[in-house]
């Protein structure tokens, strides 16, 4: 990357931008990282237990309740008269030490649980039916065909609009945003007559700045709810679903996706000025100059339609008509912890699936079953770095959790954050600063939020904050920063579709462009958090902003 930075420090003084990059280059593989910190954990627990340190807590404890069994002489069955025994709680105080993982217990839990923590880790089993879908659509093109078919089909006066849009929307198939919607958007804006550098921006901004907030749960979400019930569950909460942010996040995108459309029209194009098409590269050329079997796509994309109907018809009728399999047993509901909320992913997967193959066989890149077999396992073969990764954090959130190092800290810090008398609000201004910040050296929402989850979801419990608020808060945090960090895995991507167009263009170009972004998104998006708070909008389908 340094070779394509602008020249402004060809006399040795290193810039801003090149000591990020510097600063950048230090920080690990998120797999070793992992490693890095289980080791931190492993000695920092032995240390702090042979302190003594501990925290103490007040907690209302449930007493035992008396009860008379009455058995008549003719009857062996035992049974509970009068009316319901009445609970009651003594507040108790506790006190919560660190347990030393290199003790006898903790060295026999290192061993011993590896794997029921592998096994028990959710989020891995979540990875891999997210991402059978996911890859089937995009493995036989229909991810492809659907970005392009949006695209062309865009009225010019919403086309930006509908780039950004797209972008967002692109979570759903993982990386796929990344590789395809942003060189499109750049051949969309040439062909357009418009910079393609502008157009290269607007993707980058919708794909990367929205990347948590999308119209339906992602595999990310699903990944990330999973990692944020371990915590809650160790802090004494009740799990939270894939649905706990979505009308927040659905509003989020629209509101984002307009804001982004705004900065590229009145901040981008008018800095960017002109394109001039003799700066075209011999790749830019021919990818401006591609074919493609429209006619081909065309039956695929009605093919996935039909697919998707028929997929829809059976969804409803399991779910819709009373005593449905995905209704709840005892009270009939659909929303809220019921069998078809649980069902959710496995729901979204199935519809990517059958999309994929109805659009496969209409296409002509399905010619056999193995072929759709062979789509799926190409997507798993790149899932081995993340696979480990979730191992890792599985272990590095197990250490942590029997270290009881976050019970401790969270304690200490909500008795702290209490005695200062602070509003939900300046905390969760502060939690999305922080992590802002963060994200230019942990770029990655499941990195991140691995570490800082066990952490922070336990302190802003017991501070009356509820998990999904500040899951919320999380995804402002994490995302619009995505467009400037240099340690983004796709950043020196984007450096080489812009320098197609521009071919002095650097690291220093692609963040000067994305300041406005992420600077006024992040911004925007605040305010539209605080106000959503202040009203007290549900985030999600039985999910409150607060308790």
């Amino acid at each position: 990357m340094s070779a394509a930075a602008p020249a402004a420090n060809a006399g040795g003084k290193k810039t801003i931008l090149d000591r990020i990059e510097d600063i950048g280059n230090k920080v690990p593989n998120p797999i070793l990282m992992f490693v890095y910190l289980m080791g931190v954990i492993i000695v920092a627990s032995a240390i702090l237990s042979l302190l003594g340190v501990s925290a103490t807590e007040t907690i209302a404890v449930p007493q035992p309740i008396t009860v008379e069994a009455n058995q008549y002489e003719d009857n062996s069955a035992v049974s509970l008269e009068g009316e319901e025994p009445v609970v009651h709680y003594e507040i108790k105080e506790v006190t919560v030490p660190v347990k030393s993982l290199l003790s006898i217990d903790g060295i026999r839990f290192l061993f011993s649980s590896f794997v029921s923590t592998v096994q028990g880790f959710s989020a891995i089993g979540v990875t891999f039916v997210a991402m059978a879908g996911a890859g089937a659509a995009e493995g036989v093109g229909l991810m492809d065909a659907l970005i392009r078919k949006i695209v062309k089909s865009a009225p010019k006066g919403i086309i930006t609009f509908l780039i950004i849009f797209v972008g967002g929307l692109s979570s759903l198939a993982s990386d796929a945003g990344y590789l395809i919607l942003i060189p499109l958007a750049a051949v969309a804006f040439l062909a357009l007559g418009r910079h393609p550098v502008a157009g290269l921006a607007a993707g980058f901004a919708g794909v990367a700045a929205t990347f948590l907030v999308n119209v339906i749960p992602t595999p990310t979400d699903a990944m990330l709810t999973e990692i944020a019930n371990e915590a809650i569950v160790g802090a004494g909460g009740e799990p939270i679903t894939i649905v706990s942010n979505l009308y927040f996040s659905i509003a989020s995108l629209f509101l984002m996706c307009i804001v982004a459309t705004i900065v590229t029209t009145r901040i981008i194009e008018p800095r960017l000025g002109a394109f001039d098409r003799k700066n075209l590269s011999a790749e830019a050329q021919a990818a401006a100059d591609a074919t493609i079997d429209e006619a081909a796509e065309a039956k695929g994309m009605r093919y996935a339609g039909i697919a998707f109907l028929l997929t829809t018809v059976l969804i409803v009728a399991i779910t819709a008509p009373p005593g449905a399999p995905l209704r709840d047993p005892v009270d009939g509901k659909i929303i809220g912890q019921t069998p078809f909320m649980s069902s959710l992913l496995f729901i979204i997967a199935l519809y990517f699936l059958t999309a994929a193959i109805g659009f496969g066989i209409g296409a002509g890149t399905v010619k056999k079953p193995d072929d759709i077999v062979a789509a799926i396992v190409k997507t798993y073969n790149g899932l081995g770095g993340l696979i480990l990764m979730l191992m890792m954090i599985a272990q590095f959130v197990a250490y942590f959790n029997y270290s009881q190092i976050p019970s401790v800290i969270s304690i200490g810090l909500a008795d702290l954050l209490e005695r200062m008398g602070l509003s939900a609000i300046p905390l969760l201004l502060g939690f999305i600063i922080i992590m802002l910040l963060l994200d230019f050296i942990i770029p990655g929402a499941l990195p991140a939020w691995a570490i800082f989850a066990p952490i922070f979801i336990p302190i802003f419990m017991r501070l009356d904050v509820a998990p999904q608020t500040l899951f919320a808060a999380y995804r402002i945090g994490d995302s619009p920063a995505n467009t400037l960090t240099p340690l983004m895995v796709y950043f020196p991507f984007i450096v080489t579709i812009a320098q197609r167009y521009q071919k002095d263009a650097g690291v220093g170009t692609i963040i000067s462009l994305m300041i406005p972004y992420a600077a006024i998104m992040a911004i925007v998006w605040v305010v539209f958090f605080i106000i959503w708070f202040v009203i007290g909008i549900p985030l999600g389908p039985g999910y409150p902003v607060s308790f």
